[in-house]
């Protein structure tokens, strides 16, 4: 197997696969799992940095207010994904979850046409209809707009959107969001730790292992994401990225026993015609220009 594809395929595999992982901290509120996320994550991407030598690049991003900001209003929306997320795996929502990653890559066609005035392709606007006509559906037959898929798709969809026109690398950038959000997560744990409502001081060796592998889980997949998308076209990245959407509805309906009503399915058909139509569209526009 080519090493870009494997790369990538063990990143978004690792991703498709956290629901099973954070359902073991499912005892631990969504937002101490964070605190611990953010935290272990900084420590875990600083070794990483510090064995490669690669801290060079720190005295002047610091110097750079405007960078500072970009990486702090990143870092934000970066730990509201994570927290919604987290909370819809623990209270049994994956398949809502899944939906917003579904929906992520043809939300980033509409956020380019807006923010960065790129021109979809009629083939791209049409499978982008074809989602809003999905999010149509689901919001009727739930009497209300999927909210937790859409504002993972938002929130990640805009982090990605800061990322993109950020200079710093996937490495360097993490350490930088973490490095701004890891005050307050240290204060939340001091504090909720004082006040004998956090569970990590009764959480034994096992639930202790589990809060601490946060940091690795985060950061690893974003390494091999990173190797992978550097050795092969965006059009594989693009084929590849479904499958941590497609293992996260997997996981939620034959792993962890959510149901999914068969009038919901019609809402997810769409959007996956959606994507096959915007995958479809993408590998005949790569041929068509290889030609």
């Amino acid at each position: 197997m080519h090493p870009g594809i494997l790369y990538a395929t063990l990143a978004y595999t690792a991703w498709g696969l956290f629901p099973l992982y954070f359902r073991q901290l499912a005892g631990v509120s969504a937002l101490e799992v964070i605190a611990h996320r953010t935290l272990w994550s900084l420590v875990f991407v600083a070794v990483v940095l510090v064995a490669r030598r690669q801290l060079a690049w720190m005295g002047a991003a610091l110097r750079q207010p405007r960078l500072v900001g970009i990486f702090a209003l990143s870092a934000l929306l970066l730990a509201a994904n994570w927290l919604v997320y987290v909370w819809a795996i623990n209270a049994g929502h994956v398949l809502d979850a899944s939906l917003g990653y579904f929906i992520l890559p043809l939300l980033n066609v509409a956020l380019g046409y807006a923010l960065l005035h790129e021109r979809p392709r009629r083939g791209q606007w049409l499978a982008v209809g074809i989602a809003a006509l999905g999010v149509l559906w689901l919001t009727v037959q739930a009497g209300q707009l999927p909210w937790i898929g859409l504002f993972i798709a938002l929130t990640f969809g805009g982090y990605g959107l800061l990322r993109k026109t950020a200079p710093l690398g996937a490495l360097e950038g993490l350490a930088l969001e973490t490095a701004l959000l890891a005050p307050l997560a240290v204060g939340l744990l001091v504090w909720w730790g004082w006040q004998g409502r956090a569970a990590w001081p009764q959480a034994g060796v096992v639930g202790t292992l589990w809060l601490l592998s946060t940091g690795p889980i985060t950061a690893v997949p974003l390494l091999l994401f990173a190797a992978g998308a550097r050795r092969i076209p965006l059009t594989t990245l693009g084929l590849l990225q479904y499958i941590a959407p497609s293992l996260q509805f997997i996981s939620g309906v034959w792993l962890l026993g959510e149901s999914v009503q068969p009038a919901r399915l019609v809402g997810f058909a769409l959007i996956w015609l959606a994507l096959v139509l915007f995958t479809l569209e993408g590998l005949w526009q790569r041929r068509a220009a290889r030609a």
